[in-house]
């Protein structure tokens, strides 16, 4: 037989996580099957990260804080609308994911990358005006400048939305890091890999390793050690049902976390929505400094 006529064999795709831009498989070597949305077909088997990944992912993004959260306003507004540029290019692969993973008709799931893309676009025009909307000059009684500013809180972990694999993953990322801050994502337990396949798109837009990392595997397991960790600043519990997020939150309190509460348990918000600047503040702690007027 011809070397041309040969039949090959197709590179079947391996997803892993993503953790401080790099793409490792599980510590634990542990993996999960991923079905369609109906759970008949098998579409993959994804990491099935462990309580040490999830601690190396928090290693990875503290050390990527000083250097995002000290880049300016307009260079991370740059990096965000580039990550909407490279997605933008791989918009049919995206599609047949949230397809699948969604049960939804193609048109829809194009719909969904659509307005994730614009999500994207939206968080970076954000990321130098947001200084202006929640600082400012304060008056004051006294011979006194007094500025307010808003700074990244640090470190943050994210459960993201269990239902909305795509577009409220997106919704749940972008204002963590457009307002300076790092993320250690918890990708959705049924619908992993558009958060996975997320993280090529992250390693190649310009955003430093560390920033954002992709965990995939059973939510409660990989969020007690987040919630709990000492190096963590927030978390955000939008992917968390009722019983969890009642865990998470106890277990934040440890070291006096930030605590986004799930506005519905589960993630199940309508994501289409005006998502507003809530997202961006949430993650913001504000700065005051008094300065003297005169001699």
């Amino acid at each position: 037989m011809k070397t041309s006529e040969a039949p090959r064999l197709s590179v079947f795709k391996t997803y892993k996580l993503y953790v401080g831009g790099k793409f490792p498989r599980s510590e634990s070597g542990r993996v999960y099957e991923v079905t369609d949305s109906k759970g008949g077909t098998w579409l993959a088997n994804a990491p099935l990260a462990s309580r040490k990944d999830a601690r190396d992912a928090v290693v990875a993004a503290r050390k990527a804080v000083p250097g995002w959260s000290g880049a300016t306003a307009y260079n991370r507004g740059q990096v965000l609308y580039r990550v909407a540029e490279m997605l933008e290019g791989r918009r049919e692969q995206f599609a047949r994911e949230v397809a699948d993973a969604e049960g939804l008709s193609k048109a829809k799931a194009a719909a969904q990358v659509d307005a994730a893309v614009d999500r994207w676009v939206w968080y970076a025009g954000w990321t130098d005006k947001i200084a202006q909307v929640v600082g400012g000059a304060n008056p004051v009684a006294g011979p006194f400048f007094n500025l307010s500013t808003p700074e990244p809180t640090g470190v943050v972990a994210v459960l993201a939305p269990q239902e909305s694999s795509f577009l409220g993953l997106v919704s749940v990322i972008a204002p963590v890091i457009a307002t300076g801050n790092a993320a250690v994502v918890v990708a959705s337990e049924r619908a992993p890999l558009p958060a996975l396949s997320l993280g090529e798109v992250l390693a190649t837009s310009d955003l430093p390793g560390g920033v954002v990392n992709v965990l995939s595997g059973r939510t409660a397991e990989i969020a007690a050690p987040l919630a709990a960790h000492q190096d963590v600043n927030a978390i955000d519990l939008t992917g968390a049902s009722a019983e969890l997020a009642v865990e998470l939150e106890r277990a934040a309190a440890d070291n006096v976390k930030r605590v986004r509460r799930p506005a519905v348990p589960g993630g199940a918000e309508d994501w289409t929505a005006d998502p507003g600047t809530g997202r961006l503040t949430a993650w913001l702690e504000t700065k005051t400094v008094w300065h003297p007027i005169g001699s």
